[in-house]
């Protein structure tokens, strides 16, 4: 059991230490100057109280196995905690870096204390496994005659896959763009999330089974029916990718474009590949309309290109640097936290609105007329009179949110029923409304985080498992169904 008093020995919290900002801001590697063991791992470690009801389990979608792991972290015995870290999640080196960690938010020990580095422990592990040569292929012990494809490979397609080939399936999964790992490759930046975490996950499950077909884009190149006809079972795991827009005086003007028709390229030019838009923040004011994780994103970005400066804004106020009192423990708080972008730069506005794009009489955009703007009877925000002001931009990035997946083709081809949302319908666990489609992930659930996407693609795969075999499944399901997939007619 873990130690009863360690939280009274170690009551601060270390979070790892992060690369200089003017050393960081020339290269995309990893911002942290720190990786997998440090010298205050297993201390912070011993900080887990081994809660009576651990409500960090029940803060991670995944029903993380924390404070089992946390305690194995003490005692510096790396392959246990490894086993059980991967019991429940399939890629932690994922998480452990870009999850806003749920679990850390329901931790006991942050009513009173900052909560423990559950976050940076479940990195520490999986650093140390891979160190250690702990990871492995795990192949199926004998294959079933079932075939199934994904479409999609971000974190949702990829979780989805895996579980279905460790079963015994032959999975094949499909992907549009060049190369596997959909947002989590061309939406996120490498200095976020370096790519060789991808890539050995990729080898790892070709070596367990698991096929991936890339610049194919399902619609186009494959159409949906004859995808359909070819496999037992199709899973969707395309993502929330139609971006949300905004429709302001100047919105066709040359300079202003999507987050995600700007960020990709990034990678793609670290990569050596082909830029797709080829838009760079060089020499640019660069305007960013959005606050949240894509919008940092595109400031940490805009930074490395080499920006002549960098404004963010954000409709809704600063996040207070306490817990709100309207999101009680457990549940997620915002709260006030700088991102490593933030730190480097740029200059963010709140409570402010935007009113027109400025033409700078060419057709391109050269500036922004913004207005503060405050809560209000008629709505959630009211402009405020007297705050109108203009602000230069050459290089304007949306940045607020995605509406539902595009489903165009799909609705053309192999139509099925949606939600209020635009996104596609689940009635039976993740069965669609044809039962041999699966939706999961944000193409189903709508916009969500990485922790989210792969507890649908494991509970996904469980589904299909059960239509496929005709009974119940042994694979993990963290998302439980009230309802179970209709079974797979008799060949």
């Amino acid at each position: 059991m873990a130690d009863p008093r360690g939280f009274l020995k170690v009551r601060t919290r270390q979070e790892l230490k992060e690369r200089p900002v003017e050393e960081r801001i020339n290269d995309w590697l990893d911002v942290h100057a720190e990786h997998g063991l440090t010298p205050f791992t297993q201390t912070q470690a011993s900080r887990c109280m081994d809660c009576g009801t651990p409500f960090c389990m029940t803060g991670c979608p995944l029903g993380n196995l924390i404070p089992e792991w946390n305690d194995l972290v003490r005692q510096g015995k790396w392959e246990d905690a490894y086993n059980r870290l991967s019991q429940t999640n399939n890629f932690p080196e994922f998480t452990g870096r870009i999850c806003p960690a749920l679990c850390e938010s329901a931790c006991v020990l942050g009513i009173h204390q900052p909560p423990t580095m559950i976050h940076n422990d479940e990195q520490a592990i999986i650093d140390q496994a891979w160190d250690l040569g702990f990871v492995k292929p795990l192949p199926p012990e004998r294959l079933t005659d079932f075939t199934v494809a994904v479409v999609g490979s971000g974190p949702a397609g990829l979780a989805c896959a895996q579980q279905l080939t460790r079963a015994g399936h032959t999975v094949v999964v499909y992907e549009r763009d060049e190369e596997v790992g959909g947002l989590l490759r061309f939406g996120i930046p490498n200095f976020k999330l370096e790519k060789s975490l991808i890539d050995r996950r990729v080898e790892q499950m070709e070596a367990e089974g698991t096929r991936f077909v890339t610049n194919t884009t399902i619609g186009e190149d494959i159409s949906w029916d004859d995808l359909y006809s070819r496999y037992d079972a199709v899973v969707v795991a395309i993502g929330s990718r139609v971006p949300r827009d905004m429709k302001l005086p100047g919105r066709d003007l040359d300079g202003i474009h999507f987050a995600l028709d700007f960020l990709p390229d990034a990678t793609r030019r670290v990569r050596g590949l082909t830029p797709h838009n080829d838009i760079t923040a060089k020499g640019k004011h660069v305007v960013i309309i959005g606050g949240g994780d894509t919008g940092s994103d595109c400031l940490g970005t805009s930074i490395r290109q080499g920006a002549k400066d960098v404004t963010v804004l954000q409709i809704m106020p600063k996040e207070p640097d306490d817990r709100p009192a309207n999101q009680p423990w457990p549940t997620f708080a915002r709260r006030y936290k700088k991102t490593s972008s933030m730190e480097e730069g740029g200059t963010y506005l709140y409570n402010v609105d935007s009113l027109e794009f400025i033409s700078d009489g060419n057709g391109h955009v050269k500036g922004l007329r913004i207005c503060d703007v405050a809560p209000g009877e008629n709505g959630p925000f009211t402009h405020q009179p007297g705050t109108e002001r203009e602000i230069p931009a050459d290089l304007v990035l949306i940045s607020v949110g995605f509406l539902h997946p595009d489903t165009t083709t799909l609705d053309e081809q192999l139509p099925l029923d949606k939600d209020n949302r635009g996104n596609i319908a689940r009635l039976n666990g993740f069965q669609t409304s044809n039962p041999r489609v699966f939706a999961c992930g944000d193409a189903g659930r709508g916009q969500s985080l990485v922790v989210w996407a792969i507890a649908e693609g494991r509970s996904c795969a469980h589904a299909v498992d059960e239509y496929l075999i005709g009974g119940r499944s042994e694979l993990a399901s963290p998302i439980a169904s009230t309802t179970r997939p209709m079974g797979l007619p008799r060949k």
